[in-house]
């Protein structure tokens, strides 16, 4: 393990440790917090990237774009979901504003110097995230976790999704999605990818419908 590996490692335990204070096994509450979170380092890579290019006008940039920027869209979605579950009040509607003005600054510097080292830490990141929508599947398939019906935004989002789904169905594609984008990162980051989840996204999807055209510049 490299200092890079350790870097990434350690500010995904510093960040775990806030949320486990905070929410504890309140997985709903914890969910709108960090997927505020999420929706940031693929908006902030994305845009980057898209300077990049401009500054050296030099093509070849589009794919990693457009995977980027599929990415913070479909976190900002699963924000949406989990508002309408959890329904936070305004303590943690004002945590989330924190939150992201904080971390937007700090991913935005450390992108801008450390591209590799970010990518890296949002696929730590992202396999806590899988983690968490584990454990929470696992509470809501106990029973302890009521099984509520999923929210109407996911069902129309989610191909899989049918008009009977359910939070847990509704977990389980955004457990996937959350694999995906730590796949992507470590890929994004030099390293080797796991073998991408076959469970039905959309993120995958979005990531493809977002060129329609089929240009690559």
């Amino acid at each position: 393990m490299d200092l890079s590996d350790k870097f990434a490692r350690g500010q995904t335990l510093f960040f775990r440790f806030f949320a486990d204070a905070f929410f504890a096994k309140r997985y709903g509450h914890r969910a709108v917090v960090l997927e505020t979170v999420a929706g940031v380092p693929g908006m902030v890579a994305g845009m980057w990237i898209h300077l990049k290019s401009l500054r050296q006008m030099k093509t070849g940039y589009g794919p990693m774009i457009r995977e980027l920027l599929a990415e913070a869209e479909n976190e900002r979605m699963h924000l949406m979901f989990f508002i309408e579950i959890a329904k936070p009040n305004w303590l943690e509607r004002a945590l989330i504003l924190c939150a992201q003005a904080v971390f937007w600054n700090y991913y935005f510097i450390f992108y801008v110097f450390f591209p590799k080292t970010a990518h890296k830490m949002v696929h730590y990141f992202e396999e806590e995230a899988v983690s968490s929508y584990t454990s929470y599947l696992q509470l809501i398939e106990s029973g302890q976790i009521e099984d509520v019906p999923a929210p109407q935004l996911a069902i129309d989002y989610y191909e899989a999704l049918g008009p009977g789904a359910r939070l847990s169905d509704m977990v389980r594609c955004v457990r996937a999605d959350e694999q995906t984008h730590s796949n992507a990162n470590l890929r994004m980051a030099g390293g080797q990818a796991d073998d991408v989840s076959s469970e039905a996204t959309s993120a995958g999807q979005a990531s493809a419908d977002s060129n329609p055209t089929g240009l690559q510049a």
